[in-house]
């Protein structure tokens, strides 16, 4: 059972990213342009799904499958079906693997979904109300959906691109 658990906010979890992508670093860094902590858990004060969200920028996303193995031997589980073809994901710690995730790394390149991503978690950390808005909205979603990820997460769809638009607009001013 993969259910989704909102966990309140552990300041860890910036320890917990610093590790894990030096770790990355270590692994593929000739290939890394970028590499963030992203997600809840990148978002101080913000209570999210106890899974720190990694996000490794390359310059060409062709070569991410040279990132496979080195990826998959830190423990690291390669969705090859994602229909996402604009990104690579990996997850790390879920069964049969381990208890259950502790990491997911999205695999993208530096001029795409990266610049994005890091926007939606710059606005958050700026607004605090607007995180605890946020907050407010993903508990709601994790009791209603909690054994459907993809319901939970599609629930968020509205309102992430509602902040995006905000962000967008804040920080191209």
């Amino acid at each position: 059972m993969d259910e989704i658990e909102i966990a309140d906010y552990n300041p860890n979890w910036a320890n917990m990213f610093e590790l894990e992508a030096e770790c990355i670093r270590a692994s593929v860094g000739n290939l890394i342009a970028d590499i963030q902590h992203i997600g809840s858990t990148a978002v101080p004060r913000l209570a999210a799904k106890p899974v720190i969200d990694i996000m490794v920028g390359l310059r060409d996303l062709s070569d991410g499958k040279s990132i496979i193995k080195p990826l998959e031997k830190l423990g690291y589980v390669y969705w090859a079906e994602n229909p996402d073809e604009t990104k690579m994901f990996f997850v790390k710690g879920m069964p049969p693997y381990g208890e259950k995730r502790t990491h997911h790394a999205h695999v993208v390149e530096i001029d795409g979904e990266f610049w994005q991503r890091r926007l939606f978690r710059d606005y958050l950390r700026i607004h605090s109300e607007e995180a605890k808005r946020y907050e407010k909205l993903k508990r709601d979603l994790a009791v209603r959906f909690r054994d459907d990820r993809e319901a939970y997460t599609e629930g968020k769809s509205d309102y992430v691109a509602e902040v995006m638009e905000k962000a967008r607009r804040e920080f191209s001013a």
